[in-house]
């Protein structure tokens, strides 16, 4: 076949079998994505060379600025988009020493996000073992004022996962609010990673927190259990060297390739680029950021052309309160109606088993069938509970469809937050497979027919926070507060 018959085979393939054309595309996009590709190049990039990047430090902001360079470099337009940080807060330093009767030593410890610093002297109180922290052990211990609490914990393992990880959070709303109403000085969390790790984790009442809190290694909070169940009475001096500041302005990082017949629809996916800062954020959520770029390039590298315009959000500020997602809503306040899927990924590089659909069951059929050409690294499952504490929570109480990707728990939990969140905990082969998983699902949604669902309203929202419980979700992750005063979402 001569050049000007394979033309004219393509335009009547392109006119008459439109549909045909949008499949050989998704076909050729799953294609690239599990095939070589620079995500793996760019999350050792980002994890290795940048490293930890909580946001408002300098690292933050140049990995922002990477990530600019990594779109623009594919031909994609992208920029920095402003948004509002309640305060800076970050650890410098932080040591402990107990001691007692003839009993001197220290301990490794990292303070939780937003606790404020001690003097150069140190705070210093005696410690009392709370147990678990629950009310039962509240209630039998007496004289808690100004003293140091020690909150024995589960350990957090491959086997305990992600439930055990959400359990953590969900305790903490009790131990700390208990905490606060027997005025103690401060809790020390037993870390719940052995081996000495260290993580931190954002506290129940978010940036509010007004408590001291600090997590101690595992096998040093054992010893203090240990002298004090023998009657050996011990005190804990804590150094916290904090930066902490007021409001302050920070970016996410925002780009978009143009839909061809909907321009004005907007299909988005996103991850969020900042980390906590002992490891180096590769599972949470670096892993994630490369995969929404590599999305991106390979879409603009096959010179596809998406009927809905494709928007890709590497939020700011997630850890610290999910803080960066929104702020986006904020921005975009005017064409939320026009966002007709959001999905979020932010599980570490465990397999993609489903999706998480938030209350909303009517966008079910639609996301069963953008799957279907990628049912072999199935099977996939959709769960319409909703899920609060990641990037999705803005879109949710704005009415907006919105899907989190659900993902076995891998090795994300054990990791999570911790030192040992560092690159070579990465599966590759999985994340090239999520990668594909993702991108199907994004390019499947900007090229379906006809959309059938909307922007729910405030009414229809309000609703679904009271069917599915959520109220008690958001107190877990510090939302509550911004929830009953209308401050949060912005409609």
């Amino acid at each position: 076949m001569d050049i000007f018959h394979r033309v004219i085979v393509t335009i009547l393939v392109c006119s008459v079998f439109p549909a045909l054309a949008e499949s050989n595309d998704i076909d050729k996009l799953i294609h690239a994505m599990k095939n070589q590709t620079p995500i793996i190049e760019d999350l050792q990039q980002l994890t290795d060379e940048i490293g930890p990047r909580l946001t408002g430090t300098k690292a933050n902001e140049q990995s922002l600025d990477w990530a600019i360079k990594k779109f623009k470099q594919a031909g994609i337009q992208a920029q920095k988009e402003s948004f509002e940080m309640p305060k800076s807060w970050s650890e410098q330093s932080a040591s402990a020493i107990i001691s007692g009767k003839n009993i001197h030593f220290s301990a490794r410890v990292a303070a939780m996000p937003f606790t404020k610093g001690t003097s150069s002297s140190g705070l210093t109180a005696a410690i009392v073992d709370i147990g678990k922290g629950d009310l039962a052990a509240f209630k039998q211990s007496h004289s808690l004022k100004d003293k140091w609490l020690l909150v024995e914990t589960a350990i957090l393992d491959d086997k305990a996962g992600i439930h055990g990880l959400f359990q953590e959070y969900v305790d903490s709303v009790g131990i700390e609010q208990r905490a606060i109403d027997a005025q103690a000085a401060g809790l020390i969390y037993m870390s719940s990673r052995p081996k000495n790790l260290l993580y931190r984790h954002l506290p129940s009442k978010g940036a509010d927190s007004k408590l001291t809190i600090v997590v101690m290694e595992r096998e040093q909070a054992l010893k203090v259990k240990r002298l004090l169940s023998k009657h050996q009475p011990l005190v804990l001096n804590a150094k916290l060297d904090i930066t902490s500041e007021n409001t302050y302005q920070t970016h996410n990082v925002i780009a978009e390739i143009k839909g061809s017949t909907h321009a004005d629809e907007i299909v988005l996916i996103g991850a969020h680029i900042d980390s906590f800062d002992l490891g180096t954020g590769a599972l949470d959520n670096g892993s994630n950021v490369a995969l929404v770029i590599d999305i991106a390039r390979q879409i603009k590298k096959l010179n596809i052309a998406p009927k809905r315009t494709i928007r890709f959000a590497l939020y700011n500020g997630e850890e610290q309160g999910i803080y960066g997602s929104w702020g986006y809503t904020k921005t975009h306040i005017e064409e939320l109606n026009k966002h007709v899927m959001t999905a979020t990924i932010d599980i570490g590089t465990g397999k993609i088993s489903g999706f998480f659909t938030n209350g909303r069951a009517d966008i079910i059929p639609a996301l069963n069938k953008v799957l279907q050409p990628v049912v072999e690294l199935g099977p996939f499952e959709q769960i319409n509970v909703h899920v609060v504490g990641t990037d999705n929570y803005d879109f949710m109480m704005n009415g907006v469809a919105n899907i989190v990707a659900n993902q076995q728990d891998a090795n994300y939990a054990s990791n999570y937050h911790a030192q040992s969140d560092t690159f070579d905990k990465v599966d590759q082969k999985q994340l090239k497979l999520n990668a594909a998983i993702m991108a199907a699902m994004t390019l499947g949604f900007a090229n379906l027919e006809s959309i059938t669902w909307k922007q729910q309203t405030t009414e229809q929202v309000e609703a679904m926070v009271q069917l599915l419980d959520i109220e008690a979700s958001m107190k877990t992750f510090g939302l509550y507060k911004s929830w009953k005063n209308k401050t949060r979402p912005v409609r």
